[in-house]
């Protein structure tokens, strides 16, 4: 992913809050790669994904026109919630440089009372190869 204009403050420096952006972006990515598409599981569950709580620690400032590496991966699955591990790296020709890193829970919502509910077996099956 590549830091635009968009993405940054007067300064030049990626806006602190548009790291919770991009952590969406990739979450959703990876989720699409294990076959969850989230419009899908709405028109086909009736429910979704909604973040409940997150972490984030800054390490250092991504900058215009960087090009980053956004990663999720599964730390915890549990009946109704997940909780998923994410960074952004600055993308190098050796050593990414850790910018960011935190974790997100996401729940599970029935999308038309918003109530949590437990996540479908099949998706908590989906999942299982990522552990």
């Amino acid at each position: 992913m590549r830091v635009y204009w968009e993405d940054t403050d007067a300064g030049g420096i990626v806006f602190y809050a548009n790291y919770l952006k991009f952590f969406e972006r990739s979450r959703t990515e990876w989720l699409r790669s294990l076959g969850i598409e989230q419009q899908r599981l709405r028109e086909t569950t009736g429910g979704i994904f909604v973040v409940t709580e997150t972490t984030v620690r800054y390490h250092r400032p991504a900058r215009l026109d960087d090009e980053l590496i956004v990663t999720a991966r599964l730390i915890e699955k549990g009946r109704a919630s997940l909780i998923i591990g994410q960074s952004a790296l600055l993308k190098s020709e050796h050593t990414p440089a850790l910018l960011t890193e935190g974790t997100i829970r996401i729940g599970w919502v029935d999308a038309a009372s918003l109530k949590p509910a437990r996540i479908p077996a099949n998706i908590l099956d989906r999942l299982e190869t990522t552990t």
